[in-house]
């Protein structure tokens, strides 16, 4: 191969991976940039119980729910102290899902969830509408949630 060749060839690369780290850097800049509210003292919160039903995991664990007064939402579900088996923050526009239930993490508009994250996306507008209910159950798919504040 001669150098003119290998230039050939360099710019025939360039030009097929440079669309391809333009488009992968558009659409994780979102995912880099957004900041969701830190809970604050004006923050509501409920600490229960949740039950956990899925297709091949039955879990009970404690529950922490917090959110704010513009919609601003956050879950934890542990099981013991240090435990955290699943994380959810949540607004309007994006969500992160992290944790060994997740089964690593997920974060973006809440209309692309992956539908294995769907039932624990689904639980913020359940959980915002319900808050002054002691039991609250949701079924989505073949998950089943049952909290008990």
């Amino acid at each position: 191969m001669n150098s003119r060749e290998i230039t050939q060839r360099g710019r025939r690369l360039c030009a097929a991976t440079v669309p391809i780290l333009a488009f992968l850097c558009l659409t994780s800049c979102e995912t880099l940039r957004h900041r969701f509210t830190r809970p604050e003292p004006n923050w509501q919160s409920k600490v229960g119980q949740l039950q956990y039903r899925g297709p091949k995991t039955s879990l009970i664990g404690e529950v922490l729910v917090r959110y704010s007064n513009r919609g601003d939402f956050e879950l934890t579900f542990s099981k013991g102290p240090g435990v955290t088996l699943l994380l959810v923050q949540q607004d309007d526009k994006f969500v992160r899902v992290s944790g060994p239930l997740a089964r690593g993490s997920w974060s973006g508009p809440p209309e692309q969830t992956p539908i294995r994250l769907r039932g624990w996306t689904s639980l913020r507008e359940l959980l915002l509408r319900s808050k002054s209910e002691t039991l609250i159950r949701q079924t989505v798919g073949s998950e089943r949630f049952v909290f008990a504040f």
